[in-house]
């Protein structure tokens, strides 16, 4: 259980941390008989963890150990073959140098079988290495769970295959450390955290209002940069009669927290809106859907496609 916090301050973008989030990818394949000149390119991560299901906003998200060459990722991108029970537009993203991340364009319809095939024997990354292994994950989008967040109304409404199920009061982020606002896909989730004001950069100090070194229930993860809904102790009861502002989580109630974590998973989407901060950067976990589609195609090097029959 490593020290986290609600993130006022800190890294604004996951960068290679997401690699922290996810599953080490698995091995399929036999290195190639003839092997290319080079050190090997390898795949540090493949999210989601073959096997799992996963929420409709969840991409599958490809972090490799090295550097890949502009000129190289829409080779790359060809070599990794998305196929769907249904058929699906999408497209990868490169975010940086090192992560690619492949979204529908909408979301996922709920009940796909999804399946990554990274074949990647003798592919260059353009910078000398060749990959010598192909990797497979196969996946399931389960049911379409969604909270949507208001803070300015202290609402958040979790709906389950387009029905609401419930109205949830909360608190989000204080005008001096405020939410980010858009899309976020739920990284993990952990029954407890240890956050500490200290580890995002918004007070060492144990004397300031704004220190706070606590081990926090019934945590959903929405943010590399320490973005939460969970319960806090310093805001037992929020809603618009409390209107206490958190450090830039969103917090609910005990029992609520419980409730909502039983409820929600791994690619599930929470929708914020009302903070002042703006959206969240598509690489700080996977709020990939904070870029529209123009945006993500520009980040492509190979296009809008459909996913192969699977």
């Amino acid at each position: 259980m490593g020290a986290s916090a609600c993130g006022g301050g800190g890294s604004d973008t996951a960068s290679g941390g997401d690699a922290k989030a996810s599953a080490e990818p698995s091995a399929s394949a036999s290195p190639s008989p003839t092997k290319p000149a080079g050190p090997p390119m390898l795949l540090e991560t493949i999210t989601p963890q073959t096997g799992t299901t996963v929420g409709v906003a969840m991409p599958i998200s490809v972090i490799f150990t090295n550097p890949v060459a502009a000129k190289a990722r829409a080779t790359v991108e060809k070599h990794m073959k998305v196929s769907a029970s249904q058929p699906v537009a999408g497209a990868w993203h490169w975010m940086g140098d090192k992560r690619a991340d492949w979204r529908p364009k909408t979301y996922w319809p709920s009940g796909t079988t999804v399946k990554i095939d990274a074949d990647m024997t003798g592919v260059s990354n353009g910078n000398g290495r060749y990959g010598v292994h192909s990797y497979t994950h196969t996946f399931k989008i389960g049911d379409d769970v969604r909270a949507d967040v208001s803070v300015t109304g202290h609402t958040m409404k979790v709906t389950r295959n387009g029905t609401l199920v419930r109205t949830l009061s909360i608190n989000a982020g204080s005008a001096e450390f405020p939410t980010w606002d858009g899309t976020m896909a739920v990284i993990d989730k952990q029954e407890k955290v240890h956050m500490t004001s200290c580890s995002v950069g918004i007070s060492c100090d144990k004397g300031s209002p704004n220190y706070y070194d606590l081990t926090l229930p019934w945590d959903i993860h929405l943010t590399q940069s320490g973005t939460y809904v969970h319960y806090s102790t310093g805001d037992p009861n929020p809603g618009s009669g409390s209107a206490r502002g958190s450090h830039g989580c969103v917090h609910l109630s005990l029992s609520d927290a419980k409730w909502f974590y039983g409820q929600v998973k791994q690619g599930d989407p929470v929708t914020i809106t009302g903070s002042p901060r703006g959206k969240a950067p598509a690489d700080n976990g996977y709020a990939d859907f904070n870029l529209d589609w123009d945006q993500w195609l520009a980040g492509s090097a190979s296009g809008e496609s459909t996913t192969a029959a699977l």
